[in-house]
């Protein structure tokens, strides 16, 4: 077994370690954050859920309309957060990844770029997708909707529809050089909205929430998560990069032996 086949494994089950450590650590280690509200009052003393709710700071209490109270609620679907971002860092880590293969390729017109390039684009797809569904419970649970077009969202969105124009502008040239070439072009392109997906809360007024600094206990899972992800991710681009790898050696010993 080549070496990076067997550091692929190696970081492919420490990922799964680390990834499944940071979802027990985020359910039974990471404090329970928690949200300002305010609810009529009469529900305020008939509903249990509210009547549990922690009281809010005076300045809350002042601001509420009549007939309201300001309460402090569990914000329970802020855990989706220690998998999300992680699963989002992936995603542009390997999409630069992609991106740095394709420029290596129109340098030096390699094969083995490309299929690399291809097979970080494919690790991307794979992240990107996680992004959009722990996103969109995420969005869900905190806002009520499945949906915001928000600077985030909306930058991230046009990301992933550039990832899957990549694979049909792949499928469509038929001549290998100029499909390698083509796509490689586009990767570049495509990758510029990656840097400007992760800069746009700073830059744009975002309901996206943005990293901030974190107690110990909520910072712990995060940085496991983060890492058991990344680990994931390498394992997977390298992974599939040794299977296509495998595969292309197989043709060509059988294109040998036909011909």
């Amino acid at each position: 077994m080549k070496t990076s086949l067997k550091w692929a494994v190696v970081l492919a089950v420490l990922g799964g370690v680390l990834t499944t450590l940071a979802f027990l650590g985020a359910f039974y280690y990471a404090r329970v954050q928690t949200f300002s509200t305010t609810v009529p009052v009469a529900r305020e003393i008939a509903l249990p859920a509210v009547k549990a709710g922690f009281p809010a700071p005076p300045e809350s209490q002042a601001s509420a309309p009549a007939g309201t109270v300001a309460v402090r609620r569990p914000w329970f679907s802020q855990k989706i957060f220690f998998f999300h971002v992680p699963i989002a860092v992936a995603s542009l880590l390997v999409f630069t990844i992609a991106a740095i293969f394709s420029v290596l390729f129109l340098v030096k017109r390699k094969k083995s770029y490309d299929t690399r390039s291809r097979i970080a684009m494919e690790a991307t797809l794979i992240f990107i997708v996680g992004t959009m569904i722990s996103g969109d419970l995420w969005t869900r649970a905190s806002w009520g909707v499945w949906w915001e077009w928000e600077p985030r969202l909306t930058t991230y969105a046009i990301m992933t529809l550039l990832v899957i124009a990549y694979f049909v502008l792949r499928n469509s040239v038929e001549d290998e050089e100029r499909r390698a070439t083509y796509a490689a072009v586009f990767s570049i392109f495509a990758w510029i909205d990656a840097p400007i997906t992760f800069m746009i809360t700073r830059i744009m007024p975002s309901q996206h929430p943005a990293l901030a600094a974190m107690e110990t206990s909520n910072l712990i899972p995060f940085m496991v998560g983060m890492a058991g992800m990344c680990m994931l991710g390498f394992a997977i681009y390298e992974l599939r990069f040794n299977e296509e790898h495998l595969r292309e050696r197989l043709a060509a010993l059988k294109d040998d032996l036909e011909g």
